[in-house]
């Protein structure tokens, strides 16, 4: 969903590859009502990991905002 605060906007991004969607009955995503999700695998018809997607992922995010990520650790 889209969160307000302090003049700041924000949303999610979810990169479902091959997630159990049977969990997203439970929510209306992003606030869609009569909205849905699906999968990398879904939508193809073939499993897709994580790991295959990630890094072309997050090359085309960077092509397409014009940025560069920068990655750190998380704590512990």
């Amino acid at each position: 969903g889209v969160h307000c605060g302090n003049y700041i906007t924000s949303h999610g991004l979810a990169l479902n590859c091959c997630t159990d969607l049977t969990w997203f009955k439970h929510i209306v995503p992003c606030g869609l009502e009569g909205k849905g999700v699906t999968s990398l695998s879904r939508e193809l018809g073939r499993h897709i990991a994580v790991d295959h997607v990630l890094e072309p992922f997050l090359d085309a995010f960077q092509e397409v905002f014009n940025c560069t990520l920068v990655f750190a650790e998380g704590p512990g």
